[in-house]
C-alpha cells in the first residue's frame, strides 16, 4: 500500500523549479484528488455524528445536512 503524500508536501513538490510540465500537472491533480478524498472523508464522519456531538462541535443537523450533501469537490 502507497503512503499518502499530504497537500503542502505534494504543492512543495509541485513548486520545484525542475518539474517538467506533465510531472507539474501530475502534482496538482495528485493534490486536488487528497484535498476531494479529505473533504469525502470529513463529511462521511460528519453524517455520523448524533445530534449531542453536533451540539458539542457548535453545528445543527441543519447546518450538519447541508455540508454533508455538498458534493465532495466543493471545499
Amino acid at each position: 500500500m502507497t503512503r499518502a503524500m499530504h497537500t503542502p508536501a505534494l504543492l512543495l513538490l509541485n513548486d520545484s523549479p525542475r518539474l517538467p510540465l506533465i510531472a507539474s500537472l501530475a502534482v496538482q491533480f495528485a493534490a486536488t484528488v487528497t484535498k476531494w478524498e479529505r473533504q469525502r472523508r470529513s463529511r462521511v464522519n460528519l453524517s455520523k455524528l448524533d445530534d449531542r456531538l453536533l451540539r458539542d462541535v457548535g453545528l445543527t443537523r441543519h447546518q450538519a445536512d447541508r455540508e454533508i450533501n455538498r458534493p465532495f469537490w466543493h471545499g
